[in-house]
């Protein structure tokens, strides 16, 4: 597995791991834990699309 692949599997077990919290939050009813879960989701999500972006981007010009 090369770096970007193993980067991108890293973020994708922060997003599992976002998740997670997000449903442990909105099932205890804790409505601080729910949005601190919502905005570390968020955060996961800003710093995996410039992977997927830079995949697209790259297909593009081998085209």
């Amino acid at each position: 597995m090369n770096k970007e692949k193993s980067e991108r599997f890293g973020w994708w077990l922060f997003v599992a791991c976002a998740a997670l919290f997000i449903a442990a939050s909105w099932r205890s009813g804790d409505a601080l834990a729910l949005a601190g879960s919502i905005l570390f989701m968020l955060g996961n999500v800003a710093f995996l699309a410039p992977h997927y972006v830079k995949e697209a981007k790259r297909e593009r010009n081998e085209v």
